[in-house]
């Protein structure tokens, strides 16, 4: 982390868990777990949960997010949640393109850049996901995909909304399965990333951008992760579920 230029963001996505109690029991083990912390901490949780958590945090200094948003204000989109509605709740951030959402709900770089601008329009800081498969990678290509993605899902943003956007990045091959990228292999692949945001804007703008390691990482990888200058926070999947893991990866923030 280089936190001269940037912040520092540890952010809890929480998938599909937990109900309305448990949600609330959760974020209230984290409450004293993120005191001082010298990071943004969010915790991203289902829709139903939404305004359980927005009411749990109120005068803290744990921020909640959604886990996706539509392109579109309102309309006939069953079981869709427009960005508006989320900024109405009080929801400060929102999840854009994670691959489960690209694997299993057919969303492409083209929705997550209109995702994208309905989040900012909204006022919403958005944490936008990418991240090569394991074909890919072993292919040799993950910088051909990681630039193609940042070039069609920052497509038409402004220098000013992208140093608003949080990037994470996920390499799929490590969602989920408890493979983790090595820190030298999240460091390269983050620095790639913010040279393709300097090529794309200018360097002042990839230096204000956050990229976050979003591929288990968990309480006992964190700190080396977070070690590496390119490696701004973490999208914690399922160690943001235990608050005492959670608590280390914020205290690993702190080094």
């Amino acid at each position: 982390m280089n936190k001269s230029l940037r912040k520092a963001v540890i952010a809890g996505n929480w998938k599909m868990n937990k109900t309305r109690p448990e949600a609330k029991e959760l974020i209230e083990a984290i409450k004293p777990l993120a005191v001082g912390a010298d990071c943004e901490v969010v915790v991203c949780v289902p829709f139903t949960n939404l305004e359980t958590a927005v009411e749990a945090t109120k005068g803290t200094n744990i921020h909640v997010g959604a886990q996706n948003c539509h392109f579109e204000k309102s309309g006939a989109f069953t079981g869709e949640i427009s960005a508006d509605m989320l900024t109405e709740l009080g929801v400060e951030y929102v999840v854009l393109g994670h691959s489960e959402r690209r694997q299993y709900f057919g969303e492409t770089d083209e929705t997550v850049n209109k995702r994208l601008k309905a989040a900012l329009e909204a006022g919403l800081k958005p944490i936008v996901c990418i991240g090569e498969l394991l074909w890919e990678r072993e292919c040799g290509i993950t910088e051909e995909v990681l630039g193609k993605q940042c070039k069609l899902d920052f497509f038409g943003i402004s220098a000013e909304d992208m140093k608003k956007t949080v990037i994470a990045y996920e390499p799929v091959w490590a969602i989920g399965t408890g493979k983790t990228a090595t820190a030298d292999q999240a460091e390269e692949a983050c620095a790639y990333i913010r040279s393709v945001i300097a090529k794309m804007f200018d360097k002042a703008t990839a230096d204000a951008v956050t990229v976050q390691y979003g591929g288990s990482m968990n309480a006992k990888n964190a700190a080396e992760l977070l070690s590496k200058p390119d490696v701004d926070g973490g999208l914690i999947g399922g160690a943001s579920l235990k608050a005492p893991d959670f608590g280390v990866i914020i205290a690993a923030a702190k080094e």
